[in-house]
């Protein structure tokens, strides 16, 4: 692992040189705030084409950017030099999301600039704080998936390690959400509307990938078997790079994302017969694939659209990869010596396919030896016990997409099969389970079973979610080939979620254990004794209480409600999914005030909720969850004089704003029903940042109570085991309606329009839903939520007791660190070596 000492040394300059003596490689490389300032004016000028005086805030963002990407730039070559002079063997780590959050401050911070480039600027009459305000959010993802795959690329340039992210450069990311009468209203994120200045385009390098056509058998003059893939359309993917630094290490990594160009712009026959929309038909259609995140689904343009970019950007990645070994290396005998390829999650799992189609088709391998380099190359990681999200496609649209992927899937599967039957003669259900196409009324691809099948490494992403993997999910897998199934439980980067966006906190920690956490976690249980020193617990809620204002403040400018800065800040911020259960949140919360209305005696401490998530476009349930809480917060927050009781829904969560809300929080709701969630991270960053965790025994929350200690948690609900019992013996919510008043009661008042005036019955059929099944098991674990939530209140009372449990929880969490899951991705999985990289 590289450590800060082995960084090329930043010194601030105090007194800052003439410019006429800034050398070159000072502009573009001095790390002191002259050479800084300098950088930044000449940017202005010969970038942006501005004077200091009329250059905007946007152009100060852009310039001081592009300052700040030549500093990187350097190490970039020098890292990519180094790595291909020694012939490393890299990770190449294939996702269809990415949740980056703002590149600006994280990049300074990771090279040991943020406090000089505050004051460069400062002599510039700019301020730091404002232009990192002007960069969007990259976001090129939906949620945990996507952050987890950020935080690992981090981890992986911190480490030293050779990686190589790959993923889609969508045009559009997730939506902008809007509230809107209490509604989610999506608008198009144009986070490229001012361009990127973090990124550099490669056309040299572009990959032409084809779609449709039809496969031509014939045999080759030694007498094998050729097929070749020819017709349909082609579609060029264009690579798109961004650097990933790390901290305290000259390695930068890289990000390459494609975006879809058509292969022929414009046909200009078409457009000379005056047939104008027809000439430009092709470049529309083909560079639609990387327009935006995840299109709807829920029909078959839709699928077909999906299933499209998955192809798209994995053949690119492949395609780059081969080329990459290929400069080194005249055969494919050492390829799985220099390249791990990871999958995350099921959306690139084609990879096997499209491996095993260039090795074969292409490179012209024997099957057996293909097969055998594509299995030693892959791992795969599944992030889901879902079974709607574990991607299957129906057979017809691989037929007319991908026609040559799907021959070599029946080849696979048939060669497969027949070991199992082998394994296990006559067990024909099995076969049948464990086929890489399900039979039905219509034939369907599986692609976790591709995934399972072509992959040395099948991991989940906390201990619980592995065990029902093998248990349940994949248990037929597991049980032929137990040696592939291992955990690896997930992580955050702590310089993103503690030392960038908690500055009060990082400078407490580090005043008493040291700046050595940033990268090696497991130092911060030198923090255990603090836990009882009075003159740190009480520096610690003074942290807390100033981040607690400065997210008040936020949300006073952002939505005109003044939250208590004394209330117990109760968080719940992640994707809106049924499972997740904002909706338990949402009873609990009209429970809590409707108590209050009758009984203001049990008014013990204010408490201020607080909500933020995106629901799915096309998911009519989640978006009517989001319209019940924003109207229990109308009635709620009016009332919030007599009852203590505030509620706000924050539009348009994402990672720029999770930096506000994580060091303000004291709570973290991790509430879904046991055996849903697979890991969850947010559970760590909230844990990180000294809130406690009120949660269920699911994903990782399980091994963080197991760290933080039992008496610094709060649990309730069902277990798995007792989740499965329910639903076994015919549970559904209707029984606990009946025999529980309160629930009743609560139930009963939403269901008549009380928070709904304007559509009396608009939230029937989430009520209808809960009391005809119940299937995530709501009402049954209500009273348990219930009952621990007014134990949070009492223990908040003791301040002195609910800080020591909070350090506590910051102390104990160090192995939640994505540096810990990436050294085990890489010594277990990968068999990936860190590098050093000398300027």
């Amino acid at each position: 692992m590289a450590s800060e000492s082995t960084a090329t040394p930043i010194v601030p300059n105090e007194k800052p040189r003439p410019s006429s003596v800034i050398s070159a490689a000072d502009l573009r490389g001095g790390a002191d705030v002259a050479s800084l300032t300098y950088a930044f004016q000449d940017h202005i000028t010969y970038e942006r084409a501005r004077s200091p005086e009329t250059a905007t805030t946007h152009d100060r963002f852009l310039a001081f950017a592009a300052a700040v990407r030549d500093r990187l730039t350097q190490r970039w070559v020098k890292t990519q030099r180094t790595y291909y002079e020694q012939d490393v063997k890299r990770a190449y780590y294939l996702s269809a999301e990415y949740l980056l959050g703002r590149a600006l401050a994280n990049n300074l911070m990771n090279m040991g600039l943020l406090e000089t480039a505050r004051e460069a600027l400062r002599q510039c009459g700019a301020d730091l704080d404002a232009l990192i305000e002007m960069e969007p959010d990259a976001g090129l993802g939906n949620g945990g998936l996507g952050r987890l795959a950020a935080c690992f690329l981090d981890s992986m340039a911190t480490l030293g390690l050779p990686g190589f992210g790959y993923g889609i450069r969508y045009e559009f990311g997730i939506f902008t959400q809007d509230i809107v009468n209490g509604y989610q209203v999506e608008r198009a994120d144009e986070w490229l509307r001012f361009g990127n200045p973090w990124e550099m385009v490669r056309p040299e390098k572009a990959v032409a990938v084809r779609f449709y056509g039809h496969v031509e058998h014939h045999q080759s003059a030694d007498g094998r078997k050729v097929a070749r893939w020819v017709g349909g359309k082609t579609v060029l993917g264009v690579p798109y790079d961004t650097p990933i630094c790390g901290f305290g290490t000259n390695t930068v990594n890289t990000l390459r994302l494609w975006q879809a160009r058509a292969s022929a712009e414009f046909d200009f026959q078409l457009f000379n017969a005056g047939d104008y929309e027809r000439s430009v038909l092709e470049k529309n259609d083909s560079e639609v694939i990387s327009k935006v995140l995840y299109p709807n689904d829920n029909f078959i343009a839709g699928k077909e659209l999906r299933l499209k970019q998955e192809y798209f950007f994995v053949a690119c990645s492949i395609a780059d990869i081969v080329r990459r070994y290929l400069k080194t290396h005249s055969t494919f005998d050492d390829f799985a010596k220099k390249v791990a390829i990871q999958l995350n999650d099921t959306h690139p799992a084609i990879g096997v396919a499209e491996l095993m189609r260039v090795l074969t088709d292409e490179k012209r391998l024997p099957w057996d030896q293909a097969w055998e380099t594509t299995q030693q190359v892959f791992g795969y990681t599944n992030h889901t016990l879902l079974a709607e999200a574990l991607e299957k496609w129906p057979v017809s649209i691989f037929e007319r997409l991908l026609p040559r992927h799907l021959e070599i899937i029946y080849d696979i599967n048939q060669r497969f099969l027949r070991q199992v039957q082998i394994r296990y003669p006559f067990d024909h259900e099995r076969m049948s389970r464990m086929s890489l196409i399900e039979e039905g009324p219509e034939k369907m691809v599986r692609m976790a079973h591709l995934a399972v099948v072509g992959s040395h490494s099948v991991n989940g992403v906390a201990a619980l979610h592995t065990n029902l993997l093998k248990r349940e999910a994949l248990r037929d897998f597991a049980q032929m080939f137990p040696e592939r199934f291992n955990n690896k439980t997930n992580g955050v980067t702590p310089r993103r979620w503690l030392k960038l966006c908690n500055p009060g906190l990082s400078k407490l920690i580090s005043s008493k254990i040291g700046e050595g956490w940033v990268t090696d976690l497991d130092q911060l249980s030198g923090l255990e004794p603090y836990a009882e020193d009075p003159d740190f617990r009480a520096a610690f809620a003074r942290v807390k209480r100033a981040n607690k204002e400065a997210l008040a403040r936020h949300v006073r400018d952002l939505m005109w409600v003044s939250l208590d800065p004394e209330a117990i800040f109760d968080v719940q911020i992640k994707r809106l999914h049924e499972y997740k259960r904002q909706l338990l949140n949402a009873l609990n919360i009209v429970r809590l005030w409707m108590r209050a209305r009758r009984d203001p005696a049990s008014i013990v401490h204010p408490r201020a909720f607080i909500f933020g998530a995106k629901a799915a476009p096309g998911y009519h349930m989640a978006k009517l969850i989001i319209r019940l809480i924003n109207g229990i917060a109308e009635v709620v927050n009016s009332d919030a004089a007599h009852t203590g009781i505030q509620v706000v829904f924050l539009p348009n969560y994402r990672v720029s704003l999770a930096e506000r809300i994580f060091p303000a929080a004291e709570i973290s709701e991790q509430i879904s029903t046991a055996g849903m969630e697979a890991s969850g991270t947010g559970n760590m960053k909230f844990a990180l940042n000294g809130a406690l965790t009120v949660g269920t025994l699911d994903g990782a929350n399980i091994e963080i109570r197991e760290a933080v200690g039992a008496e610094n948690f709060f649990l309730f609900g069902l277990t798995t085991e007792e989740v499965a019992q329910k639903k076994a013996q015919g549970y559904r919510g209707r029984q606990v309606y009946e025999a529980d008043a309160e629930i009743r009661e609560v139930l009963d008042l939403i269901a008549s329009g009380f928070f709904s005036p304007e559509d009396k019955s608009l939230f029937h059929p989430l009520i209808q839903s809960l009391l005809d099944e119940d299937r995530y098991l709501v009402l049954a674990d209500f009273r348990s939520y219930a009952e621990v939530q007014d134990r949070v209140v009492r223990a908040y009372l003791d301040r002195d007791a609910w800080n020591t449990m909070a350090i506590r929880n910051v102390a104990r969490v160090g192995r939640f660190s994505s540096d810990r899951t990436i050294r085990e991705y890489a010594e277990e999985i990968w068999k990936v070596s860190p590098v050093k990289v000398e300027l």
